[in-house]
């Protein structure tokens, strides 16, 4: 009798009147079809913005004239590769960029995940969301308004903490914002200020995450804070910490333009260009596209190297990678 009751085997064409089944890609996309319609503009973004604009990347092996177009203008193959290796300023910009990245790979990388760490010891809960409000608000001012103030602080005529240090030391008056020496300082500063607050959030929602178990079995075990802290809590985001590495890894040839063009002067110019500033500085004010077209795209690639360099060295390490 349970055989008699049972219902008849589906076809595949989804019986008599039925239509033809569904597939589990077509039931996936109808289901979940306004997550998909979500994605959408994002994907029209990428695909306008990102990735048709790389057709023009091959103006770097031309020497491109506008009113010939992409077809008429002559190939040059490398030749604009060659003077940029071969140019007097490939090395100058090699070396400010670097050191640019290698400041913040040691200062700025790791201020977030110190902040998200110190943030997830508070127990009173105010005073957390407090201080989380206060280091989040910076990331939401345009760089235009950060150096802004920067010169309110550092210039030497009318800087607040310009006026105070000489004060204090006496002496002549020093000139931050156009020293050469103070560049480099004014700019991590900066970053740390505006990007800090932000980038604990990734870190503390990966602190959100850990099991509250685990703490109060090694308090039971007799684990102080520290203990907790070395055994749970930092392989807890150490995960998050070697994604976050990969993906900065491919950034660490782009200086923030904005940023470095808003506090570039003629007297700090000889440390304060970069890869960023050059491209827009030859491309645009002096109409050298191929060049420019050709450095950016060396940069591009140099950054690309970087992101699979790194994630094959977290997989040698133990760790998961990116991809």
């Amino acid at each position: 009798m349970a055989t008699d009751l049972a219902p008849p085997p589906v076809q595949a064409d989804g019986g008599p009147g039925r239509g033809p089944a569904r597939t589990p890609l077509r039931s996936a996309l109808l289901r979940y079809r306004w997550l998909y319609l979500m994605l959408v503009p994002g994907l029209v973004y990428f695909a306008v913005f990102k990735y048709l604009p790389m057709y023009g990347l091959t103006i770097a092996f031309q020497d491109f004239v506008p009113f010939l177009g992409y077809s008429g203008s002559e190939w040059v193959g490398f030749k604009h590769f060659e003077a940029l290796f071969t140019g007097p300023d490939f090395g100058r910009l090699l070396f400010n960029t670097l050191f640019l990245a290698l400041l913040t790979v040691v200062f700025v990388f790791p201020a977030p995940i110190i902040v998200a760490l110190m943030l997830n010891e508070l127990r009173i809960n105010v005073l957390k969301r407090s201080i989380q409000s206060l280091v989040y608000i910076p990331h939401f001012l345009s760089w235009t308004i950060v150096a802004s103030l920067t010169y309110l602080l550092f210039a030497v005529d009318f800087g607040v903490v310009a006026q105070f240090v000489h004060g204090l030391t006496g002496g002549p008056k020093v000139d931050y914002v156009a020293q050469p020496d103070w560049f480099r300082p004014i700019i991590i500063m900066q970053t740390l200020w505006k990007t800090t607050g932000w980038g604990t959030i990734i870190y503390l929602a990966a602190l959100a995450g850990v099991d509250q178990n685990l703490y109060e079995a090694a308090r039971m075990d007799g684990a102080g804070r520290w203990r907790q802290f070395w055994h749970i809590t930092l392989p807890a985001v150490r995960p998050t910490i070697v994604v976050m590495a990969i993906l900065t890894s491919g950034n660490l040839l782009d200086a923030s333009f904005e940023q470095i063009w808003l506090m570039t002067n003629s007297l700090n110019r000889s440390v304060a260009d970069v890869f960023d500033s050059y491209v827009y500085y030859i491309g645009i004010t002096q109409g050298a596209f191929s060049y420019s077209t050709a450095v950016g795209l060396f940069k591009g690639l140099a950054g690309a190297v970087l992101i699979f360099g790194s994630n094959w060295l977290a997989k040698r390490l133990g760790q998961r990678g990116l991809f």
